[in-house]
């Protein structure tokens, strides 16, 4: 196991109260429990925001584009300042100004390596200086490239198996922001075993 996988998240309920603690490792282990994370996605001044392919490595969706960058607040840590971490660890970028667009719960199975993410999610759009450097680690970046947003929406639709399934939430709430009081969980909630779970993998609250 790797040290961040031993690290500490904060076990949430469904209306984002915390009400106890497990390892990264745990919370990811099938059933899966709820727990708090954070999506940053980082708009240039046109618009176009920076997408990572995860590497290879990842213990969860590897080798799929994802927004550009995630994580999970330790108990007692801000979110600005975990996200912050979490931007210099993974992209050697940062610190930068984050806001809040929204908030959701997602429920997804890795099929490729029997981990499940069900995350309290919280999306923060960080405005991206085109002079900032960018330095990613090979351990947590394959690739990197910008998108237009709406595009990426549709191309979410045609093939959502080149992305992470929590991707299509974290657009649709950058491009119609609800705000840090959204107690939206949309329809990706539901762990396996319910009447909805429909499939393994879904989309993200899109």
């Amino acid at each position: 196991m790797n040290s961040r996988e031993e690290h500490l998240v904060e076990l949430v309920d469904e209306t984002g109260n915390a009400h106890g603690e497990t390892t990264v490792a745990a919370a990811h282990q099938p059933p899966g429990q709820l727990h708090r994370a954070f999506s940053v996605l980082l708009v240039d001044p046109d618009g176009q925001v920076l997408l990572q392919r995860r590497a290879a490595v990842k213990t969860r969706f590897p080798l799929r584009w994802a927004n550009s960058c995630c994580g999970h607040p330790r108990p007692g840590e801000s979110l600005a300042e975990a996200a912050n971490r979490r931007l210099r660890e993974e992209l050697g970028a940062g610190p930068v100004e984050l806001t809040e667009v929204g908030v959701y719960a997602y429920y997804a199975e890795d099929p490729a390596t029997g981990r499940v993410e069900f995350e309290y999610d919280h999306v923060l759009r960080g405005e991206f200086r085109p002079s900032a450097p960018l330095l990613p680690d090979p351990n947590e970046v394959a690739e990197l490239r910008w998108a237009d947003p709406a595009a990426l929406e549709a191309e979410l639709d045609l093939d959502p198996r080149s992305y992470a399934p929590w991707l299509g939430g974290v657009v649709s709430r950058l491009l119609r922001p609800t705000g840090s009081a959204a107690a939206a969980t949309g329809p990706a909630t539901t762990p396996p075993g319910s009447a909805a779970d429909d499939t393994a993998e879904r989309s993200g609250g899109r």
